[in-house]
């Protein structure tokens, strides 16, 4: 009898917010791309390019499929052509996987926050999303994955970054009323991934010690922050076919800190 395998031999999968070999986005990429699937990156900004394209090479020359497309997600045409260009680079009609991993935060006081800091926040958390599951999720068929990768914070409402928590929690929303949706109607499951404190380049070097060290200090799995393979592991066992009863659901990547 043949070992269980989490393969994803055969399956397309687009995870925004990819560019960074090391960042969130990247881990879960990689993890995808090692275990079968053609994977889409995805960045923004030009100074990313370089490193976009040598990740997407990485991955090819461990044996992956991968490609690197530069467009901003939180508009609609940005999501459409992310989507468009999966497509016409491997040769497919269809979406097996969507990771909305593309992530945006400002710190401050709520008082104090600018127009910009909401639209930033609200704009590449909430908005992006839903443009890319307009985008995408016409193209998936019945075994389709949806991943939102959210954060604690939008759970334990930190003060020091009070429009990012919020902007998580109604994407956490999104996820419960897409399982609804999208379940019965295009047997597609969605499912949040939360991670806890990853030291990654998304929070300023001079900021990471006092958010993350009270946090490490609770940690029941052991006394160190998370990694990208850690988050992109716990995305990986939930866009397999094992995870095939599992929608809806919230799962803190967080090695405890919350449930």
């Amino acid at each position: 009898m043949p070992a269980d395998t989490l393969s994803l031999e055969g399956k397309i999968a687009i995870v925004t917010g990819s560019g960074r070999e090391t960042g969130i986005g990247a881990g879960i990429a990689k993890a995808l791309a090692r275990n079968g699937a053609a994977v889409t990156l995805n960045y923004v900004s030009d100074s990313v390019t370089e490193r976009a394209n040598a990740l997407a090479e990485k991955i090819k020359a461990e044996g992956g499929r991968a490609i690197a497309v530069q467009t901003s997600v939180d508009t609609p045409e940005g999501a459409k052509l992310l989507v468009q260009e999966t497509l016409k680079a491997f040769g497919t009609d269809h979406i097996d996987i969507l990771v909305n991993n593309a992530g945006a935060g400002t710190a401050g006081e709520t008082l104090q926050a600018t127009q910009e800091d909401i639209a930033k926040n609200f704009g590449v958390n909430v908005n992006a999303p839903i443009y890319m599951a307009q985008a995408a999720v016409p193209h998936m068929g019945s075994g389709g994955r949806v991943i939102n990768v959210s954060s604690i914070s939008s759970q334990q409402g930190p003060g020091e970054v009070p429009l990012y928590a919020a902007s998580k929690a109604a994407l956490n929303s999104l996820t419960w009323s897409w399982a609804q949706e999208w379940g019965r109607s295009r047997g597609i499951t969605v499912n949040t991934v939360a991670p806890g404190p990853v030291a990654t380049e998304m929070i300023p070097a001079d900021m990471r010690d006092e958010l993350q060290r009270p946090m490490i200090a609770i940690t029941r799995a052991a006394n160190r922050a998370g990694t990208i393979e850690d988050i992109g592991d716990a995305v990986l066992l939930l866009v397999s076919e094992k995870a095939r009863w599992i929608t809806g659901q919230y799962i803190s990547v967080s090695g405890g800190i919350t449930s």
